[in-house]
C-alpha cells in the first residue's frame, strides 16, 4: 500500500518548491534575486564499515542496502593513513558512500519526509543542531530498516546510515527555513 502511494506522489515535492516554496522563502528571507533563494544540492549517504571490518559479508550486506536504498552502486571509501590503536591500515575500505543528484536526489528526499521518517521508532522529530552554519542538514539512523525498500524479513544485521543534505545556502538561518518549508519535522 505505502509503495503506492509512494508513485503517486512521485515529483508533488519538486513542483511544490517550485510553485510554493520558492516565492514563500523569497518574500520570508527578503532576497530580490531567484538565484540567492537556498536549494538543496545533493544528498550524501554513508555507511562506516567500523566495527565490522574484518567481516567481508558485513561489506556487502551493507553494499546491497546502500544500493537498494540509493537506486545507484556505491563507491567505497577507503582509510587515507594507518592507525594502530583503530587496526586499520592505508587503504583498508572503512566506508560506503553515494551522492545523489537531480531526479533521484529529489525522490530520495520526498522518500525521506513522507516515509523513512515517520517509520522511525520514538520519533520526536529533528533537532535543529544538525543544521550546520552552512545551512546543510545531517541525519543518522541507528537502524536502516526505516527504509521502505528494507524488509524486515531479509535483515541479516542492522547497520546505521548516515543522510547528509547539501543545500547551496550561506547561512544556518537560511538552510532552517528551507527544511521546514521542505516538510522536515523539526522538534518544537
Amino acid at each position: 500500500m505505502s509503495s503506492i502511494i509512494y508513485i503517486i506522489s512521485m515529483g508533488l515535492l519538486l513542483k511544490k518548491y517550485q510553485e510554493e516554496i520558492v516565492p514563500a522563502l523569497k518574500k520570508e528571507l527578503g532576497l530580490k534575486n531567484l538565484y540567492q533563494i537556498p536549494r538543496v544540492e545533493k544528498i550524501s549517504l554513508n555507511i562506516g564499515i567500523g566495527r565490522s571490518l574484518k567481516d567481508p559479508q558485513f561489506l556487502e550486506i551493507a553494499e546491497h542496502t546502500l544500493t537498494r536504498i540509493s537506486g545507484q552502486k556505491p563507491i567505497q571509501t577507503k582509510a587515507k593513513k594507518s592507525i594502530a590503536s583503530f587496526k586499520i591500515r592505508q587503504g583498508m575500505v572503512v566506508g560506503l558512500a553515494v551522492t545523489l543528484r537531480k531526479k533521484r536526489m529529489h525522490d530520495f528526499l520526498e522518500k525521506l519526509i513522507s516515509f523513512t521518517l515517520p517509520r522511525i521508532r520514538d520519533f520526536r522529530g529533528i533537532d535543529e543542531k544538525a543544521v550546520d552554519k552552512q545551512g546543510n542538514l545531517t541525519i543518522g539512523f541507528r537502524e536502516h530498516i526505516a527504509f521502505p525498500e528494507i524488509r524486515s524479513d531479509e535483515i541479516d544485521k542492522i547497520h546505521g546510515i548516515e543522510v547528509t543534505i547539501v543545500t547551496n545556502a550561506k547561512t544556518r538561518e537560511n538552510g532552517l527555513a528551507l527544511f521546514r518549508k521542505l516538510g522536515f519535522p523539526f522538534k518544537k
